[in-house]
């Protein structure tokens, strides 16, 4: 079986990585391809010699196979909305050609080579982010796919849409010529979801990293107990995410000065007299319970991880094509519930990264809350400067819409298809959306990683220099794109600034 990992999707996708597969592989995608001609030729096998889907009570005649592939492809590219931007359709690319490496769909060889082909040559098709349902597969969304592998519809070259036959013509690249099922085996099957939901991870995964900064920062210029990240603490409860989120922000906190170690407080004999305290015993919730709140999303990712390079590795076709077996088994392994439901449970927790972070930012702009900073962090005149105040307004109506972007698509089956798909997935639906929920995310985080270092400008005299080492080189990483803020005026292009910054490099510490 080939396999690849969500770090081998990341570099390929990201870093553009040149595909190479070794002769067994394509050995065996060939030998799929001569069982299958061989096999089909006195048999009915659907999508070969019959129509589709509840047209497949039809048989094609022998002078018409091949036009039926095309026609397939032609009919079904109907896709609506947005192209896919292009890592999202490097990554369809890459799940479409993986799947067909498994060996097992009975595609030509010259359907790898093609997808091969557009992957080095960075040909991107246009692929649209309305169509499928996630049953039969994306059906519309990998139909533009193999429209622009026969040399037909847009594609994308050096940021620019051109018409496919001119790429692949400036390429040296001969469209597609289809045969056996070849449309079928490009447009049926799970590839556009699993590609779209790999990208969302590999955001995902950079978004807790900065979170767990972000949250990390917070506990330090509050000079919060230790014991909240605590290995003590956190060992009592049986979770890994709680447990490696509270390592991990002890691991950033490890050397600052700030922080502050509960010993100290039991040691105060003084404390013990007062009858009210001065200082907080307990931090509020979205400062305390870090932990508690990133670990189920830290076993979320993983999960989902797990999940999406499975359906990543598997043949997702019908009929599935094993020679081993000398058969052809009719059957769903293009329904896409798996993924669906991940990318439901990525936009839940993602939503809640999200209020966490504009909590932990509102707590920033209270000063009545925080009791440390002025208001809406404002470095300038009270009443007449306003800080981060309009900044806030921007993460609250961002963190709102996730909020209304997490409701399930899993269980939103419409039957269609003259009720032949009479339950579906709606799992590029659920990953499209996750996508939008993700980089909402973004979007807030830029916001309060910008209002983390503004507090840290406004420290007391000699507090800055108290700081962690991690938390000084994230200050300096955001600095470099958002300044401190004194007087008034717009700080949209430093939001963005930093939003690209976070989403397109990893935490570098």
């Amino acid at each position: 079986m080939h396999r690849i990992s969500l770090e081998q999707i990341e570099s390929i996708t990201f870093e553009k990585a040149t595909i190479n597969v070794d002769n067994d592989t394509l050995e065996k995608v060939s030998h799929s391809f001569r069982f299958l001609t061989s096999f089909s030729k006195d048999k009915i096998i659907y999508g070969i010699n019959t129509g589709f889907g509840p047209m497949a009570q039809y048989r094609i005649e022998n002078g018409e196979l091949n036009q039926l592939q095309y026609n397939l492809i032609r009919n079904h590219a109907c896709g609506m909305g947005n192209p896919l931007d292009e890592i999202y359709a490097r990554s369809v690319l890459i799940a479409r050609l993986n799947a067909f490496l498994q060996g097992n769909s009975g595609v030509s060889p010259n359907v790898v080579e093609k997808l091969i082909s557009f992957l080095n040559n960075n040909i991107i098709p246009e692929i649209f982010e309305h169509g499928g349902v996630g049953a039969s597969g994306d059906l519309v969304q990998l139909a533009h796919l193999g429209l622009n592998l026969i040399g037909e519809g847009y594609v994308y070259k050096n940021g620019k849409r051109v018409p496919a036959g001119d790429a692949l013509k400036s390429a040296g690249i001969e469209p597609l010529q289809l045969q056996l099922r070849d449309g079928l085996g490009i447009i049926n099957g799970t590839s556009c979801m699993t590609g779209i939901a790999a990208i969302n991870l590999i955001y995902a995964f950079r978004l807790l990293k900065w979170t767990i900064a972000s949250s990390s920062i917070l506990n330090e210029i509050l000079g919060s107990f230790n014991d909240s990240f605590s290995e003590g603490l956190n060992g009592a409860k049986l979770h890994k995410g709680q447990i490696f989120i509270a390592e991990a922000m002890s691991d950033f906190l490890v050397d600052s000065k700030l922080i502050r170690n509960r010993k100290e407080l039991f040691s105060d004999s003084s404390e013990f007299s007062r009858v009210e305290f001065k200082n907080r015993i307990q931090e509020y919730y979205s400062i305390r319970c870090v932990p508690q709140i990133l670990g189920p999303i830290a076993d979320t990712l993983e999960n989902a991880k797990q999940v999406v390079e499975n359906e990543f590795n598997s043949t997702n076709d019908n009929p599935v094509v094993l020679p081993e077996f000398e058969n052809v088994f009719h059957g769903g392994n293009f329904h896409g519930d798996y993924i669906s439901l991940e990318m439901d449970k990525l936009k839940i927790v993602m939503t809640k990264l999200s209020m966490l972070n504009e909590r932990q930012l509102n707590f920033l702009m209270n000063d009545r809350l925080n009791n440390k900073f002025p208001p809406f962090l404002n470095a300038g005149k009270l009443g007449l400067n306003f800080g981060f105040q309009g900044l806030q307004f921007t993460a609250t109506s961002t963190t709102a819409e996730n909020q209304a972007l997490s409701n399930s698509v899993y269980v939103h089956s419409i039957p269609n298809n003259k009720d032949n798909q009479d339950i579906v997935s709606m799992g590029t639906n659920s990953a499209s959306l996750a996508r939008r929920v993700i980089d909402n995310c973004f979007q807030v985080t830029a916001i309060h990683l910008m209002a983390l270092c503004q507090a840290i400008d406004l420290l007391e005299n000699g507090q800055k220099q108290k700081l962690s080492s991690n938390t000084k080189k994230v200050y300096e990483q955001i600095r470099k794109k958002a300044p401190f803020v004194k007087d008034d005026g717009s700080q949209s292009q430093a939001m963005n600034d930093v939003y690209n910054f976070i989403k397109n490099n990893k935490l570098a510490l």
